[in-house]
């Protein structure tokens, strides 16, 4: 691998390069990589779907804006998952080179697309509940469907604008700059600003999530204190509870998941990569799909009305199987009671 090595102050542009970065060696590599993306990437493909059927099938759901940002957040999943498995394995996998650099900026932007999409729904969602737990009286003012899909249309825009720079000219062989040790043609200034792009995404998510969960402890501190008056603020401190159980697992999963993979990117923009950091990076960008895979049981499941759905939804497939089932049994009854005849 030592003849591939990507000169930092020097711009690789040829075909050539993009065997430097096919950075699994070994069989079993690339035989891990492929069984990781097969099986996260089709359970985030069935358990997004899932929640986007659930939402746009329940009338009182699709109207609400909060499950709009979920949908969006499904659907950025969706084309994620779809986009990166069929690139990342195709690329690192079978060692497929044989296309051209507008092609391969095409799905990077796809990719980019999509995973941006996704954490700038998560965006939302965090701003969403900012909203409905420090404003309260005036949620349903401030947040409409119209201001809703307003702010939908904005994240994707801005995040394909972001996400195509390169394939519009930002790389780094129209500039003869120079290249990422990470991903082909990707100019090095792309990559630091689509990093902090990204990190200030992180950065509000943290803080609007940290907000509410502190929100939600004085509920459960004044809850404690006055413990006399029950009802309904028994029960709203229960889901105050709960909401802080959910923020503490949204967190983690986020640090779980993020974390390695934009440390690794952030240090390939000052230092140099040793061949074993770059198959560690391969490996721990499976774990952005995997965040993709663990959303929707955390944003969508855990809400009481798409669980609803949900059982409704298992109990009507149970029927069906039932019914047929015992329609071949009525119907051979049928039968051997005419032959009797």
């Amino acid at each position: 691998m030592d003849t591939c090595r990507i000169p930092a102050n020097a711009s690789k542009c040829s075909g050539s390069t993009m065997e430097c970065f096919m950075v699994l060696s070994t069989q079993a590599q690339k035989v891990s990589i492929g069984i990781l993306c097969g099986l996260f990437g089709t359970m985030c493909v069935f358990e997004n779907s899932l929640v986007l059927y659930l939402i746009f099938s329940t009338p009182g759901t699709r109207k609400k804006p909060s499950y709009l940002f979920i949908g969006s957040l499904a659907l950025a999943d969706i084309l994620a998952s779809i986009i990166f498995v069929c690139s990342f394995v195709n690329f690192h996998v079978f060692n497929e080179a044989g296309f051209s650099k507008e092609v391969f900026l095409l799905q990077l932007g796809g990719v980019n697309t999509s995973f941006s999409a996704s954490l700038s729904s998560l965006l939302l969602t965090a701003l969403d509940r900012y909203i409905s737990i420090s404003r309260p009286s005036e949620y349903k003012l401030l947040m409409t469907r119209r201001r809703a899909w307003a702010a939908l249309g904005v994240l994707w825009v801005t995040c394909a604008t972001i996400a195509l720079l390169p394939l519009l000219g930002w790389n780094c062989c129209v500039l003869d700059s120079a290249c990422s040790e990470l991903f082909p043609f990707v100019d090095d200034n792309y990559l630091s600003g689509w990093l902090c792009f990204v990190v200030v995404l992180l950065g509000c998510i943290v803080y609007a999530y940290a907000h509410v969960l502190r929100r939600a402890r004085r509920h459960v501190a004044y809850m404690e204190k006055h413990q006399a008056q029950v009802g309904k603020q028994n029960t709203r401190m229960r889901m105050d509870v709960m909401l802080a159980k959910t923020l503490v697992m949204v967190l983690a999963v986020l640090a779980l998941c993020w974390s390695p993979v934009l440390a690794l990117m952030i240090y390939s923009v000052f230092a140099r990569l040793s061949d074993r950091l770059r198959k560690v990076f391969a490996f721990c960008s499976t774990l952005c799909l995997l965040n993709s895979m663990v959303n929707p049981i955390i944003y969508a499941l855990r809400s009481k009305e798409l669980f609803s759905s949900l059982r409704r939804v298992f109990s009507h497939f149970r029927r069906q199987l039932q019914v047929a089932e015992e329609s071949p049994e009525a119907e051979s009854t049928h039968k051997s009671s005419v032959i009797e005849t």
